[in-house]
C-alpha cells in the first residue's frame, strides 16, 4: 500500500498500522471527555467524544470527530449549532450514559441543562462549554469532522477535568 501525502507526494512504501495497533496506542494519549449537544428538528441529542480540539483562537474554533455510524449522526448532520459541555469528574455518569445506547430522551434526566444561546442543551455545572456554529464538515475515513466556532463560552474556574486515559476515567485538577 502507498501513502498519498498533501500535496500528492507519494511517501515510502509502508504497511500501515492495524486498527487494533492503533486503538493500542490511542489509549495512552489522555483527552478531556466531553459531552456534544444539539437540537433539531428531531429533539435534543448528544454523545461522549475525546475527538475535540482547538483549531484557532482567531475566529476562535473547534473541531469535533463523529462517527458516520453513530446513532446521533443524522441529527448532527442536519443540524447548524451545537455545545461541547467538558466534563469534571463528578460527571463519570453522564459520559457513560451519552457514550452507550441509552435512548436520547433518557441521556438528558441525568446532569442539570439549560439552553444555550444558540438552542442547544448546555450542562449548566461543566468545566467549560463553547456553544459554537457549525461552519464546516469533512469526511474522513469512517468519521465527519465538524469545524465549529465558537460564539458564546460558559467556563467554571474552580472545575477540576475528566480524563480518559488507559481505557479509564482519571481526574485532572489545579496545583495547589
Amino acid at each position: 500500500m502507498t501513502i498519498t501525502a498533501i500535496k500528492n507526494a507519494v511517501t515510502e512504501v509502508l504497511p500501515p498500522v492495524t486498527p487494533e495497533q492503533y486503538r493500542e496506542g490511542m489509549s495512552s494519549l489522555a483527552a478531556a471527555v466531553n459531552v456534544v449537544t444539539t437540537t433539531g428538528p428531531e429533539g435534543s441529542a448528544g454523545f461522549t467524544a475525546t475527538a475535540v480540539c482547538s483549531v484557532s483562537d482567531n475566529p476562535a474554533t473547534l473541531l469535533v470527530c463523529l462517527n458516520r455510524g453513530a446513532s446521533v449522526h443524522q441529527v448532527f448532520k442536519n443540524s447548524t449549532h451545537l455545545v461541547i459541555n467538558t466534563l469534571t469528574s463528578k460527571h463519570q455518569s453522564i459520559s457513560n450514559t451519552f457514550g452507550g445506547k441509552a435512548p436520547m430522551s433518557e441521556r438528558f434526566e441525568l446532569g442539570e441543562w439549560g439552553e444555550s444561546a444558540t438552542g442547544c442543551p448546555q450542562l449548566l455545572d461543566a468545566a467549560v462549554s463553547f456553544d459554537c456554529v457549525i461552519t464546516d464538515v469533512k469526511s474522513v475515513a469512517t468519521h465527519d469532522v465538524l469545524f465549529c466556532q465558537v460564539v458564546g463560552i460558559k467556563q467554571d474556574q474552580e472545575a477540576d477535568a475528566l480524563l480518559y486515559y488507559q481505557r479509564g476515567y482519571h481526574s485532572a485538577c489545579k496545583d495547589a
